[in-house]
């Protein structure tokens, strides 16, 4: 589109980007502290909650203080937790440990998070908050070095990058303070983080992949309530952080997933093959025969934890939720983390506004300093960083140092590495050889992006860039032979040619980007920070509808 053409334009008091748990959570807050505040909220997926897969366990902490008779009318599929077991997994055996004090959920609810989202989005429009859903935030609109609002709902452009029939160049949407809750790895926040070098004084962000299916199990092994973690087998515990979860909802549902670390070594290793092959573990597969698989699907998480949390305002703005890494990974929840400090920007936006100094921002970081938020995160701050450090038994060693003896209170603090820099060469790591799917407990790549209901308008374009494309042949493929074929969980990326041997004449890269679920792996883990993921047109993307 040509800078000249013309946008029509809609003007509010706050503008927020994204319509997971901390947006919502914002937009309601900022309704209840100053009803007269014109709040618009903007969502890609096609509606709230479409990108958010069933199966989280959440503590009631922040939604308590945001909407305290929440239980009296509570979100579909909110079930109590009834029981919490920790496991340690060989290739044959399960044995039972202790619960670490992060990981008791007494009080907590296995929910659909999905679920929570709209029914947030719906307390949000009684109070006044509109809603735009499938509409994609495609550019952040600056102006004298400063934010004024995005553009979004951008639609028609061709996969050549012309105006198609049913082009429509979007709208302006301004406001006086502009919200970033994208999630993890947001495509205007990555971009923010450059512009205003927000994360000049922090560690960097270390990552891993969640991977999570939706089962339907025998009414007989369904125990409503029960959260089942492990660690261990299948991944090598000498180099590569991760475990599992399976969380029982209502209704026969059963949300079970994988976790991989994304600092891991090995290019040859899959994370979804693990996954897979996590699920014929004998005591994972017991309670999956018998059952169905009806929802897949994928997202990176955020688990750098306090020390790589970034600088969260700038001129006109604000970055609130896991855009900015508030999972507490130990705990393995950011949901109440996030939600609350969507809640205090809120409360520091209204005072903002009330007080008619719309330069005035600082207040949030200073009230998430003087939080439960920040003293949560700040007690276990070293243990994701000790697993990388240490390896797994040395992790585990340092881990309960922490939490028993030191009580989270040590002295140091330790940093992170950047997770695209630590792929060995793949001719000095072992291959791995993954046994084939058996369509019955485990699965194809194809066929679980088919679950994601996943879709993109065809003839858009890519919304995955290579920025490089003559540098995949020498360093990803000469050197790593392709590892994006293989960390990506929705067979988005294929290595075709003779080489490969899947074609003819010389390597190159096959970018199929009608199967992405909106992960962004392949935007932190390529070595050379060549893949750019970048907003597709609003609605497209995964979309778990209903009770998903």
């Amino acid at each position: 589109m040509s800078e000249a053409e013309a946008r029509e334009s809609m003007e509010f008091d706050v503008l927020i980007v994204g319509g997971g748990p901390a947006g919502l959570a914002c937009a309601i807050r900022l309704k209840q502290a100053n009803p007269d505040a014109s709040v618009c909220l903007v969502e890609k997926g096609s509606e709230i909650g479409a990108h958010i897969l069933s199966g989280a366990v959440l503590e009631p902490r922040a939604l308590d203080e945001l909407i305290p008779d929440w239980r009296e009318d509570p979100p579909a599929l909110a079930t109590a937790v009834t029981e919490d077991r920790f496991m340690f997994l060989t290739e044959s055996r399960a044995l039972k440990l202790p619960t670490p004090p992060q990981m008791h959920n007494e009080g907590n609810y296995v929910v659909s998070l999905g679920n929570v989202c709209r029914w947030l989005g719906q307390r949000a429009e009684a109070l006044g908050v509109e809603i735009y859903p499938g509409f994609a935030a495609s550019e952040t609109i600056i102006e004298d070095g400063q934010v004024r609002g995005v553009v979004a709902g951008v639609m028609g452009i061709t996969r050549d990058g012309t105006k198609g029939p049913d082009y429509q160049p979007g709208m302006e949407l301004r406001a006086t303070y502009t919200v970033f809750a994208e999630g993890c790895r947001g495509s205007l926040t990555k971009r923010l983080f450059e512009t205003f070098d927000l994360r000049r004084d922090c560690a960097p962000q270390t990552y891993a992949l969640g991977m999570k299916e939706l089962w339907e199990i025998p009414k007989e092994k369904h125990r409503p309530g029960l959260v089942w973690h492990s660690v261990g087998w299948p991944l090598p515990r000498d180099t590569t952080y991760g475990g599992s979860w399976l969380y029982m909802l209502g209704e026969n549902l059963v949300s079970i997933g994988f976790v991989v670390g994304l600092d891991y070594p090995n290019p040859w290793l899959s994370p979804f093959e693990e996954f897979q092959r996590f699920k014929t573990h004998p005591a994972v597969r017991g309670f999956l025969e018998g059952g169905k698989r009806v929802a897949y699907g994928a997202r990176a998480l955020n688990e750098g934890g306090l020390q790589a949390v970034p600088k969260l305002v700038f001129p006109g703005g604000m970055i609130v939720g896991d855009a900015a890494g508030f999972l507490n990974v130990p705990k393995i929840k950011g949901t109440h983390t996030s939600m609350k400090s969507g809640m205090l920007a809120a409360e520091a936006m209204a005072a903002a506004l009330a007080a008619d100094r719309p330069a005035v921002l600082e207040g949030y970081p200073a009230a998430l300093k003087e939080s439960w938020v920040w003293s949560e995160l700040e007690g276990v701050r070293n243990i994701r960083p000790g697993f990388a450090k240490y390896g797994f038994w040395g992790g585990m060693a340092a881990a309960a140092l922490d939490t028993y003896v030191l009580r989270g209170k040590a002295p140091w603090t330790w940093g992170h590495h950047q997770d695209h820099e630590t792929l060995k060469d793949a001719a000095n790591a072992p291959r791995i050889d993954y046994p084939k799917p058996d369509g019955v407990l485990t699965f194809d790549r194809l066929s679980s992006v088919y679950l994601s209901n996943t879709n993109h308008a065809e003839d858009q374009p890519s919304h995955l860039v290579l920025q490089d494309p003559g540098r995949w042949k020498g360093v990803n493929w000469e050197r790593f032979r392709s590892p994006e074929s293989r960390y990506c969980p929705a067979a988005v990326y294929e290595a075709v040619g003779a080489e490969a041997g899947n074609g003819e004449g010389e390597m190159h890269l096959v970018i199929n980007a009608q199967n992405c679920v909106h992960c962004k792996t392949c935007d932190i883990k390529d070595p050379t920070q060549n893949i750019d993921w970048r907003t597709p047109e609003g609605g497209g993307g995964p979309n778990y509808i209903g009770g998903m």
